[in-house]
């Protein structure tokens, strides 16, 4: 056994594989990662790609590259945040109400993956087969229709969770769920209702994510929304359950009203109308918030209602991305509750490159990670694991820093 265990891991060194792991030995993942190094370091071999950074980062940003990595925020200063780290539930969560529960779930959260021990995550999400459909989702790549391949490309990735449907995670629970962390998505808005309607419904129920194992849960709630009120009764009830049995709480922030477009500016993306949405996720209890990248600013003042005030635009942000995003963080408490960006639809070739660009506006800003489906799950499993492994290497590398 210890000879296949040794050949698996030269090859691993050799070839850049992510997972260190034997086929049809059984061995749990976490025995045979720490076998591995323990064994590459006695066979001579390079150590293995968690603990190698092989992205360009630079390169991939290509004319961004100063913009982004040099960028030094005078807006909201770095010292009056709550960054990541590895000691972020000591430093941060242990001021709040939340149960030693939930503090040890958030610590495995922060335990898990290639990004253990650094107080960042890579999450996959893989619940759009409700409502993109799952066909629409699974059609470039039929193996995910099976839930058992979802879960292995989060655990061959080296992800720190994985994040679907009750279904889905159901459907393995047993064999995986003390395998990887799962964030069971309690609501979802599904399109086969016609004529279309957008609602978030609840699917499941928080002690059916604690009974299969879960260390978190997540729920949408759609805030603009005629149905934003309701949503947010029934997921603040849900989180304060959630809490109560030890989960995690994630909430997808998420802005929907036709009139957040004007004179064809999409200000569902806008800086200060997302930055709302993350003051009220923090609100509920949310102790990570999930985010669509800021693109553009002044949504208030384009839609012409609510409450803002100009400083917002005038001392608080400037145009550059990294400042936008470090808006959003501001309105997560100041980082008491971490900001995720979201890594956006698929969209051909330039995937890797724009998933890289996010995760280091999202790093710089001070942000807590990403969390990336569509892009990875719309391609093979092998070039999944390489763009998200690309995506882990951004919050590995000492070269990006807080803005």
């Amino acid at each position: 056994m210890l000879a296949l265990l040794l050949e698996r891991v030269q090859k691993c060194a050799l070839t850049g594989e992510s997972a260190l792991r034997v086929p049809g030995l059984g061995l749990p993942t976490f025995l045979t990662a720490w076998a591995g190094i323990f064994l590459a370091r006695r066979a001579g071999c390079p150590p293995p790609l968690r603990e190698r950074i092989m992205t360009d980062i630079a390169q991939l940003l290509g004319k961004d590259a100063d913009g982004l990595l040099q960028h030094r925020c005078m807006t909201i200063p770095a010292d009056q945040l709550y960054l990541p780290g590895a000691d972020y539930v000591d430093r941060v969560m242990v001021d709040n109400n939340r149960p030693p529960a939930v503090l040890r779930n958030m610590q495995t959260l922060y335990n898990t993956g290639r990004l253990a021990g650094t107080g960042y995550l890579s999450i996959l999400p893989v619940d759009q087969g409700v409502e993109h459909s799952a066909g629409a989702s699974f059609a470039a790549n039929p193996l995910y229709f099976d839930p058992k391949n979802i879960v292995e490309l989060a655990i061959e990735a080296g992800c720190n969770c994985v994040a679907s449907t009750y279904g889905v995670l159901a459907s393995v629970s047993r064999r995986y769920a003390h395998r990887i962390p799962f964030l069971v998505k309690l609501n979802h808005n599904e399109t086969l209702s016609y004529p279309t309607t957008y609602d978030q419904t609840l699917y499941a129920s928080v002690e059916q994510a604690f009974n299969m194992g879960a260390v978190a849960v997540g729920a949408t709630i759609y805030f603009g929304s005629p149905e934003s009120r309701r949503q947010i009764e029934e997921i603040s009830a849900a989180f304060e359950r959630a809490h109560e049995l030890g989960l995690v709480t994630v909430l997808w922030a998420y802005l929907r009203n036709p009139e957040f477009k004007k004179d064809g500016v999409d200000y569902h993306v806008s800086a200060d109308l997302t930055g709302q949405a993350n003051h009220l996720a923090a609100t509920i209890g949310a102790d990570i918030v999930k985010q669509k990248m800021a693109e553009n600013n002044g949504g208030y003042k384009a839609v012409n209602f609510g409450y803002t005030d100009e400083k917002v635009y005038s001392k608080l942000t400037t145009d550059n991305p990294i400042d936008l995003v470090r808006y959003q963080l501001a309105n997560c408490y100041m980082g008491r509750a971490g900001l995720i960006n979201s890594g956006g639809a698929a969209g051909g070739e330039t995937d890797l490159a724009d998933a890289v660009r996010t995760a280091v506006i999202n790093k710089r800003a001070g942000g807590m990670g990403l969390i990336l489906g569509r892009k990875a799950f719309k391609k093979s499993m092998a070039d999944g694991v390489k763009l998200i492994n690309a995506v882990q290497d951004v919050y590995l590398s000492g070269k990006v820093t807080i803005a």
